[in-house]
C-alpha cells in the first residue's frame, strides 16, 4: 500500500478560503505547507528556501487619532522578513497618530485568520493595507495561505494590486 502525495491532502479550510479569494481577484495561488510551521520570518524563509526578505510578514495595528482607549481602526501591513515595522511610520501612514498591537483574538476576529497565518486577501472584514515597499525589490515574495504552515508565492506588483494595499515606507530605521 503506497500513501498518497502530500500534495492530495485535503487543504485546511483557511487555505481554501485564501485560494477562492485569490481566484475572485484573478490570483492562482499554488499553496505549499510545511508541517512544522515557522515561528519567525527567517523560520519561514529557511522551510521555504528564500532569502528572508522575501517573506512577507502581515501585522495587524490598531491606529486612533486620538488615544488609543478609545475606537480603534485596524489596518494591516505587509513588511519585508528582514525589516521591523515603524508603528510611528504605519500611523501617519493611515492618518493617525497612535498606533498598537493587537492581540491574537482581534486579529482572528478582523481577519478570520490566526496570527502566522493572515494571507494577503480573503479577511472577514475589509482592512485598509501598508506595504513595504523593500516588498518590490523581488521577482517573487511569499506570503501566508491561511495557517502558520502554509505559504504561497506571489510577484509582489500582484500582491498590491490583489490587495488594494498602499506601497510606503515602513521600516524601522
Amino acid at each position: 500500500m503506497t500513501e498518497d502525495p502530500p500534495d492530495s491532502a485535503p487543504l485546511h479550510r483557511n487555505v481554501a478560503k485564501v485560494i477562492a479569494a485569490g481566484r475572485v481577484l484573478g490570483v492562482e495561488v499554488v499553496p505549499r505547507s510545511y508541517p512544522q510551521g515557522a515561528k519567525t520570518a527567517q523560520d519561514a524563509a529557511d522551510a521555504i528556501g528564500v532569502g528572508v526578505g522575501q517573506i512577507v510578514k502581515s501585522l495587524i495595528f490598531g491606529v486612533a487619532s486620538g488615544g488609543l482607549d478609545g475606537d480603534l481602526e485596524l489596518v494591516l501591513a505587509y513588511v519585508s522578513g528582514s525589516n521591523q515595522l515603524d508603528e510611528k511610520k504605519l500611523a501617519a501612514a493611515a492618518g493617525a497618530k497612535k498606533c498598537a498591537r493587537v492581540d491574537a483574538d482581534t486579529v482572528r476576529a478582523a481577519t478570520g485568520f490566526p496570527i502566522g497565518g493572515v494571507p494577503p486577501f480573503g479577511h472577514d472584514m475589509p482592512l485598509r493595507i501598508f506595504i513595504d515597499p523593500d516588498l518590490l525589490q523581488y521577482d517573487e515574495v511569499w506570503a501566508a495561505a491561511g495557517t502558520w504552515h502554509d505559504v504561497f508565492g506571489i510577484a509582489p506588483d500582484q500582491l498590491a494590486d490583489a490587495s488594494g494595499g498602499v506601497v510606503t515606507d515602513l521600516r524601522r530605521g
